[in-house]
C-alpha cells in the first residue's frame, strides 16, 4: 500500500484533478470473490424452473453427501423429477460448467484490481561517479478506467452465471427426454413380448388347423410370417430399449454399481387438462436465458464502446515516480534528484478511428443478433406450444377413443367367435389391428411428454429440440404387414 500511495502522490504533479481520479479508481475498483462463486443465481433459476436444487460439488464432504442422495433416489422406482435431481448432483459435465463459473469469478476479481506498478532500477558505475536511477511507473490510463473495466467484468460475470444456469436447464431437459424415451422403449418392448407370446399360440393353433385340413397353406404362412416378423421386431425393440436406457444413464452420470436403476413399466398418464399459455411468446422473451445473455452482451459492448471513446487518442500512458542518486567516489558526496516519468504513445498513423469504427460495427452486430434471436425465440415458443397441444390431442384421442373402441371390437369379435358366428381368420385380423393401435398409442404418449419438455425449453431455455423427427417404431409397419 505504501508503493500505491507513492504512485498517486507522484502523479499529482500533473494536477490535483488527475490524482483525485486515480484515488477514486483505486478505492472503487477493487472487488473480491463471491462467497458462493456465483452459484446463487444458478440455484435460484433451477429452483424456479425445475423445482430442484443446483449445487456445485467442491469438497469431499459435499461429494459424499451427493453420493448418498443419489443412492437414495436410485433405491426407488425412478421418475422424471428424480432423474433430474440425480443429474444435477451427478452429471460431471454440469459440474465442469460450475467450475467454469468459478473461473469467471476469479477473472472478475482480477479485472477489478489496480494494475501492478513497474519498478525500474539502473546502476551505472564509472571511474569517478556511481549513478543509481530508480523509478516506479504505473499505467495511468488503466487506473483511470478501472471503474469502467470493473463494471464490464461484473457484467461478464453475470453472463457466466446465466450460462451456467442455461447449462443446468439443458442437462435437466436432456435428462427428461432420455427418461421418457427409455420408459417408452421399455413399455413397447414389454408389450411386444406379450404380443409375441399370443402370436406364438395363434401360430401353433394355425398349424394344428392345417394338420386337420381346416386351414390352407397360404393362411398358415400368413400367421407364421406375422409371428416371425413380430419376433424380429421384438428383438429390435429390446435393443432400442437398451440403447435408450444407456442414454438415460449417460444423462444422469451413472457408472459402476449404480447402473441398475429402476424404470417404471409405463409412461405417466396424460394430464387431465393441457396447459393454456396465451402469452407464451411474451413469457419466452421474458424468461429465455439465452436472450438474457444476449442483452448482457449488448450492455457490455455499450460499456466497452464508451471506454473506446475515452481512450480513442490516448491508449497508452504510463506515469510514475522517478529519482536519480549520484555518488562522487572521490569525495563521497551523494546527490539525489527527484522527478517523474511519463511514457505516451503518439497517434501519428492511427488516430483511433479504426478502433472506433470496429466498436460501432461490433455494437450494431450485437443489436441485430439480439433482434434475430428474439424473433427465433418467439417462433420457437409458438411452434413448441402448437406441438404440445397437437401431441396432447393425438395421445388423448388414442386413449379416449381409439383404444376403447378397439377393445370393444376385440371383445365382440371374441364373443362371436365363441358362438361360432365368425371364423378364426376374423379373430386373427382383429388381433393384429389392435396390436397396431396400441403401439401407435404408446408412440403418441411418448411424443406428448417429449413435446412437454420442448415447450419448457422453448420458454425458459436450455436447448430446443423438436419431436417431429421421432417417428413411429418399426413395429407399426410390421403390424400393417399383417393386415390381409
Amino acid at each position: 500500500m505504501m508503493s500505491q500511495h507513492r504512485i498517486v502522490s507522484s502523479v499529482t504533479i500533473s494536477g490535483l484533478r488527475l490524482g483525485l481520479v486515480l484515488t477514486t479508481a483505486l478505492l472503487s475498483g477493487c472487488a473480491w470473490f463471491a462467497p458462493d462463486a456465483g452459484m446463487g443465481v444458478v440455484a435460484g433459476i433451477a429452483e424456479r424452473e425445475l423445482k430442484a436444487d443446483a449445487t456445485a460439488i467442491r469438497t469431499p464432504d459435499e461429494a459424499e453427501a451427493a453420493a448418498i442422495a443419489v443412492r437414495r433416489l436410485l433405491g426407488r422406482t425412478l421418475t422424471a423429477d428424480a432423474a433430474v435431481r440425480i443429474a444435477l448432483l451427478n452429471n460431471r459435465g454440469l459440474q465442469a460448467a460450475y467450475n467454469a463459473l468459478a473461473i469467471a469469478d476469479a477473472q472478475r476479481v482480477g479485472e477489478s484490481l489496480p494494475p501492478n506498478p513497474t519498478i525500474s532500477l539502473t546502476r551505472i558505475a564509472g571511474a569517478a561517479e556511481l549513478e543509481v536511477d530508480r523509478s516506479i511507473v504505473a499505467d495511468v490510463m488503466a487506473l483511470a478506467t478501472l471503474p469502467a473495466r470493473s463494471e464490464l467484468a461484473a457484467t461478464r460475470f453475470e453472463q457466466a452465471q446465466l450460462r451456467a444456469a442455461e447449462e443446468t436447464l439443458r442437462v435437466a431437459n436432456e435428462t427428461r427426454r432420455a427418461f421418457y424415451r427409455a420408459v417408452a422403449a421399455r413399455e413397447l418392448a414389454d408389450f411386444l413380448a406379450k404380443s409375441q407370446s399370443a402370436a406364438y399360440s395363434a401360430t401353433q393353433f394355425a398349424t394344428r388347423l392345417g394338420e386337420t385340413g381346416a386351414m390352407n397353406k397360404l393362411d398358415q404362412a400368413r400367421e407364421q410370417v406375422f409371428y416371425a416378423e413380430l419376433t424380429a421386431q421384438l428383438a429390435t425393440a429390446r435393443q432400442r430399449a437398451g440403447s435408450e436406457r444407456e442414454g438415460l444413464i449417460r444423462a444422469v452420470g451413472l457408472w459402476g454399481s449404480d447402473l441398475d436403476l429402476k424404470l417404471p413399466g409405463a409412461l405417466p398418464a396424460l394430464p387431465a387438462r393441457p396447459q393454456t399459455l396465451a402469452g407464451v411468446e411474451a413469457d419466452a422473451v421474458r424468461r429465455r436465458i439465452d436472450l438474457q445473455i444476449a442483452r448482457l452482451a449488448l450492455a457490455a459492448l455499450a460499456r466497452s464502446y464508451d471506454l473506446t471513446q475515452a481512450t480513442r487518442f490516448i491508449n497508452l500512458l504510463d506515469a510514475g515516480y522517478a529519482d536519480k542518486l549520484t555518488k562522487d567516489k572521490e569525495t563521497g558526496q551523494r546527490m539525489k534528484d527527484r522527478g517523474f516519468e511519463v511514457t505516451l504513445q503518439i497517434p501519428i498513423f492511427d488516430f483511433g478511428e479504426v478502433r472506433l469504427r470496429q466498436a460501432e460495427a461490433n455494437y450494431m452486430q450485437a443489436v441485430n443478433r439480439l433482434l434475430a434471436l428474439a424473433v427465433d425465440v418467439r417462433s420457437q415458443a409458438r411452434d413448441a406450444y402448437r406441438g404440445y397441444r397437437s401431441t396432447y390431442d393425438i395421445a388423448g384421442h388414442y386413449e379416449r377413443e381409439v383404444l376403447p373402441l378397439r377393445k370393444i371390437i376385440s371383445d365382440e369379435t371374441l364373443l362371436r367367435y365363441n358362438a361360432m358366428l365368425i371364423d378364426v381368420f376374423s379373430l386373427l385380423v382383429e388381433a393384429r389391428q389392435r396390436l397396431a393401435a396400441t403401439i401407435a398409442a404408446i408412440d403418441a404418449k411418448r411424443d406428448f411428454w417429449l413435446a412437454t419438455v420442448d415447450l419448457k425449453a422453448a420458454v425458459a431455455g436450455g436447448g430446443v429440440m423438436g419431436t417431429k423427427g421421432e417417428g413411429s417404431t418399426p413395429m407399426t409397419d410390421a403390424s400393417e404387414t399383417g393386415r390381409h
